[in-house]
C-alpha cells in the first residue's frame, strides 16, 4: 500500500504492508519476532567462529609479547588510548620576548613536537596545507607507495575529511586530526557533529579564524562558525590568544579522548602575552591583569582581540579594570561558581571583544564588540577598522558602558541557578 510513496521512509509499514513484505520474502505472514532455525544456526556459528578467532588472536599477541616485549607494550599503549609518558613536556613554551606568531604558526611548531613524540597521531588538511600549516616535520604522505605515511591529503572535501577521521578514531590505536579554514568547517558540520555524538576525540584545526584574514573577503571570513561549535554538545572550542594558549589548547584536546576539539587559529600575528601559560587554558578564562583596587570594569576577549584589549586598556588607566583572556567557554562554564564569580565580579560591567558574532557573549558581557554582519574584502587592518576593532572604539565603548550603568545596578550574569552546566563527556 505504501510501496512507491514517501510513507515508507518515516512511518510504520502497518500490518497489511508488513504481511505483503513477508509474503514476498517467503516468511509466514502471521508470525512476529520469529527467527527461523536456519538463520539462528548461521548466527550462532558466526559467534563461535568469533570466539575462536579471538582466542587465536590473544594467543598470537601473547607470543608476540614474549618475543618483542617493547613493541607489544607500545601496541597495547596505543590501543588503550593512553598517551606516552612525558608528552606534555614536549610542548613548546614562549615568553613575551619571543617573536609574535600567528597561532596557526604556533600550531605548526606544536605539531612538529607532539607528532614526533606521539607516533599514533595521523592527519592532514583539506587541500590547504600551506595555509593551515599542518604538515609536521618529517611527515610522509599516506600513499600506496608510502603506506607508513601519517600525513593525509584529504582534498577539497571537508565532510569526507571529518568522516574519515571519525573512522580512524573508531578503529582505535590512532589519534586523528584534520584542518581547514574555520569558515569552511560548515562543509564538515555533519561529520563533526557525529564526532561529538559518538564521543570521538578528533582534533579539528580551524585556521584563518576571523575577519583578520583580510583580502579573501566575506566568503572566507567566519562570523557564525565558532558559535556553531560552542552550541554543539560535547565539543570543546578553543580560540587561543597567543602561542602558550595554543600549546594549552593541544593539551586539552589530546587529553579529552571522548570529546572532539576545535582549535581556532589566527592568520595574523599574536603577541606572546605576559601572564599566559598553557595550563591556564584548562580554566577556560583567566586574568591577565588585575587592578590593585576593586575593578570598575572587566575587559574580556579571545584570540587575537585579547592583545587589542591590552592596548586599549592603556587609555583606560583612570579606571580600575581587569583584563581576561577567555579561550574556551565550555571549560569556563564547567568551573565552580566561586571561580567564575572571581573572573566576572558581581556589580562590575563587562565588555567583550571578539572578531566573530556577538551572539552568546550575553552570558558573560554587558556590552559586546563583535560582528553582526558578514565581513568585507580588504587589508586586515582596514577591515578591522571598518568593523570597530580598534583601540579608539574599545575605549569609547568601555566608557559608554560605564556611563550606562552609572546610575543603575549592574546585573550579575554569572549568578544563575542553571550553572555550571557542562555538556562535555567525562
Amino acid at each position: 500500500m505504501k510501496q512507491g510513496t514517501a510513507g515508507v521512509h518515516g512511518a510504520p509499514l502497518g500490518h497489511a504492508d508488513l504481511a505483503n513484505v513477508k509474503r514476498k520474502a517467503g516468511f509466514a505472514e502471521a508470525e512476529f519476532f520469529n527467527i527461523p532455525k536456519d538463520v539462528a544456526e548461521v548466527f550462532s556459528a558466526a559467534g563461535k567462529r568469533g570466539d575462536s578467532g579471538k582466542a587465536e588472536w590473544d594467543a598470537m599477541l601473547e607470543r608476540y609479547s614474549q618475543a618483542y616485549p617493547e613493541l607489544a607494550s607500545e601496541f597495547k599503549r596505543r590501543q588503550s588510548g593512553a598517551l606516552p609518558e612525558g608528552w606534555k613536556d614536549q610542548l613548546p613554551r614562549w615568553t613575551p620576548d619571543d617573536k609574535a606568531l600567528a597561532t596557526r604558526q604556533s600550531s605548526q611548531q606544536i605539531l612538529n613536537k607532539i607528532c614526533e613524540f606521539i607516533p599514533e597521531m595521523v592527519g592532514g588538511s583539506a587541500d590547504l596545507t600551506p595555509s593551515n600549516l599542518t604538515k609536521f616535520r618529517g611527515a610522509l604522505d599516506f600513499q600506496s607507495s608510502t603506506p607508513e605515511g601519517r600525513y593525509i591529503r584529504f582534498g577539497v572535501r571537508e565532510h569526507a575529511m571529518a568522516a574519515i577521521c571519525n573512522g580512524l578514531y573508531a578503529y582505535g590505536g590512532l589519534l586523528p586530526f584534520c584542518a581547514t579554514f574555520l569558515n569552511f568547517t560548515g562543509y564538515a558540520l555533519g561529520a563533526m557533529r557525529v564526532s561529538a555524538l559518538s564521543e570521538f576525540g578528533v582534533v579539528y584545526i580551524a585556521t584563518h579564524d576571523s575577519i583578520g584574514l583580510g583580502e579573501d573577503g566575506p566568503t572566507h571570513q567566519p562570523v557564525e562558525a565558532l558559535l556553531n561549535f560552542r552550541a554543539t554538545p560535547n565539543t570543546i572550542t578553543i580560540r587561543p590568544a597567543d602561542s602558550n594558549e595554543c600549546s594549552g589548547a593541544y593539551m586539552v584536546a589530546l587529553e579529552r579522548r571522548h570529546t572532539p576539539s576545535v582549535i581556532a587559529c589566527s592568520r595574523q600575528g599574536c603577541a606572546n602575552l605576559v601572564g599566559s601559560t598553557p595550563e591556564k587554558v584548562y580554566l577556560g578564562a583567566y586574568s591577565l591583569f588585575q587592578s590593585e583596587s576593586p575593578p570598575q570594569l572587566v575587559l574580556v576577549g579571545s584570540g587575537s582581540e585579547v592583545q587589542l584589549l591590552i592596548e586599549a586598556a592603556k587609555s583606560l588607566s583612570d579606571i580600575p579594570h581587569n583584563i581576561i583572556s577567555m579561550p574556551c567557554w565550555e571549560l569556563f562554564d564547567a568551573q565552580p561558581q566561586s571561580y567564575r564569580m572571581s573572573i566576572f565580579p558581581p556589580g562590575v560591567p563587562v565588555l567583550s571583544c571578539e572578531a566573530l558574532t556577538t551572539e552568546g557573549w550575553c552570558k558573560y558581557a554587558h556590552y559586546s564588540i563583535g560582528m553582526t554582519t558578514f565581513g568585507a574584502s580588504g587589508p586586515a587592518k582596514d577591515v578591522q577598522k571598518k568593523f570597530g576593532f580598534t583601540v579608539e572604539n574599545v575605549v569609547e565603548k568601555a566608557r559608554l558602558l560605564l556611563s550606562h550603568y552609572a546610575d543603575k545596578p549592574v546585573p550579575c550574569l554569572i549568578d544563575r541557578p542553571d550553572l555550571p552546566v557542562s555538556s562535555l563527556a567525562h
